[in-house]
């Protein structure tokens, strides 16, 4: 026995210093050893999800060396231990994500309900304005219609209106050189 011990106090100080944030599988309940195995003797109980440094590995037996958030050292099996933060830490943080996204959610989407609200009224302006306009449209070729009609119009009245001033003029200088003369008197009272 005090091979074994001698033993696991040699591997416990050639084991690295330096330790890495770990946890114990969340799914189990158990044992540590003095050891790299299950060989030696247990020297202690750990919780699922407990918080723990990972000291070291033995590669041949695949046990991994961890120090407990209460200063005590042992030896666990490699497939019970996990890198990184435990779900029992990582579990709170994640429901204060989840409820900080189901927030933004909410509030995105009050945003496009309003958004597509203010759509619906602007489609409906719009709408209203093409119309609008078309009508418009319509009105100014309407106008610009009649004031062609109205160009032609009144050059065919200056047209016409001339015709018979040159017609009335030239049957004027037809008619008056017939005409009678008026004979002045010959009443010399005077």
């Amino acid at each position: 026995m005090k091979k074994v011990l001698l033993l696991g106090a040699l591997l416990c100080a050639s084991a690295p210093v330096l330790a890495e944030k770990g946890h114990i599988s969340d799914d189990a309940h158990v044992f540590f050893h003095s050891g790299p195995s299950n060989q030696y003797r247990i020297t202690g109980r750990i919780n699922s999800g407990e918080s723990i440094q990972i000291l070291g590995r033995n590669n041949e037996t695949e046990y991994v060396q961890i120090r407990t958030s209460g200063g005590r050292t042992g030896w666990l099996p490699g497939d019970l231990v996990r890198s990184g933060d435990s779900k029992l830490i990582e579990l709170p943080k994640l429901e204060e994500a989840l409820e900080q996204s189901r927030t933004t959610i909410s509030e995105q989407a009050d945003t496009i309900e309003k958004l597509n609200s203010s759509l619906t009224q602007l489609q409906q302006e719009s709408s209203t304005y093409t119309d609008q306009i078309r009508s418009l449209n319509t009105e100014i070729r309407d106008l610009q219609s009649q004031i062609n009609n109205m160009d032609q119009s009144n050059l065919m009245r200056w047209l016409t209106y001339g015709g018979l001033i040159a017609f009335g003029g030239v049957l004027l200088g037809l008619i008056v050189p017939h005409l009678p003369r008026k004979r002045k008197r010959s009443d010399d009272w005077f």
